[in-house]
């Protein structure tokens, strides 16, 4: 029983890790943009929600709600005025513009909050569980896979049901091909980028609530997304979520065989299914 909870709370923890990487995932697949800056805007989402809860005394959640249109124009603008400029054929340029984007997040944040190391306060959610026969399951770490769910199933309907997702899918695959049919790949790239930074603000939340935060966590929040990702399969969404489980489940099952092994055991099985797969579970993105 003590391994059934254990893989339990793995999956559990898969959902953090899927929030973290459903953003990276959206924008890979539309534009093929390699953003080095997504943990430090988690981190800086993090830190816009802290500042909504301290000084406005919001509930986390209302707070989560009040920066997501903030994160959405600031994933707008960012996409519109600078990576746009980047993109091309070389994929160097967006990866030298976003390492300089996260090393100006994480010292902006440095200056602003200090390296102190930050938690939002949940209240009662903290330590409230649910208890199914011997198996306690946490509200949080369940709130926050039902969320994981929740936005892979919207970024789903968003991609293939509606006609910004048909937009999407149609710059993605061939962008001068859609611009003569009046597609503004600019501003669609523009609109995926602040779509991905509304998903980074309820990662944000999940993350600042259930764990203690500084600026500079942000790189080791990136290497999650990156590995569940490319676990999953580049451009698929339940693949990102497949990725995420599969990380979680591998270090809690570490932890638990030695606490030590947490970390590691999360990158040896990153690694063991690329050598299985080396494309990932469900590839979608094609060259």
């Amino acid at each position: 029983m003590s391994w059934l909870d254990t893989i339990l709370q793995g999956i559990l923890l898969g959902g953090l890790y899927a929030l973290f990487a459903a953003g990276l995932a959206l924008v890979f697949g539309i534009m093929r943009l390699v953003n080095l800056a997504h943990g430090d805007l988690i981190v800086l989402a993090a830190f816009l929600i802290l500042l909504f809860v301290s000084a406005l005394g919001l509930n986390p959640f209302i707070a989560a709600a009040v920066a997501l249109p903030v994160m959405f124009m600031l994933g707008w603008a960012l996409q519109f005025l600078v990576l746009n400029r980047t993109l091309g054929k070389d994929i160097l340029p967006p990866l030298l513009v976003t390492f300089g984007l996260s090393v100006v997040i994480q010292n902006g944040l440095l200056e602003g909050f200090s390296a102190d190391s930050r938690r939002i306060s949940a209240g009662a959610l903290e330590t409230a569980s649910l208890q199914i026969g011997p198996i306690s399951i946490g509200t949080m770490p369940l709130l926050t896979f039902l969320s994981a769910v929740g936005v892979i199933v919207a970024l789903n309907l968003v991609f293939y049901r509606t006609s910004l997702g048909r937009a999407f899918r149609a710059t993605s695959d061939d962008s001068a091909t859609a611009g003569l049919m009046g597609i503004r790949a600019e501003r669609i790239f523009a609109t995926a980028t602040g779509l991905a930074m509304m998903v980074v603000t309820i990662a944000a939340l999940y993350l600042g609530t259930r764990a203690n935060f500084d600026p500079t966590l942000g790189p080791a929040r990136l290497i999650y997304a990156f590995e569940a990702v490319i676990i999953g399969g580049l451009g698929s969404f339940w693949g990102t979520l497949a990725g995420g489980i599969i990380i979680g489940v591998a270090q809690t099952v570490g932890a638990a065989i030695n606490p030590e092994w947490q970390i590691l055991a999360g990158h040896i099985a990153f690694l063991l299914v690329l050598l299985v797969r080396p494309r990932g579970l469900f590839p979608r993105a094609v060259d």
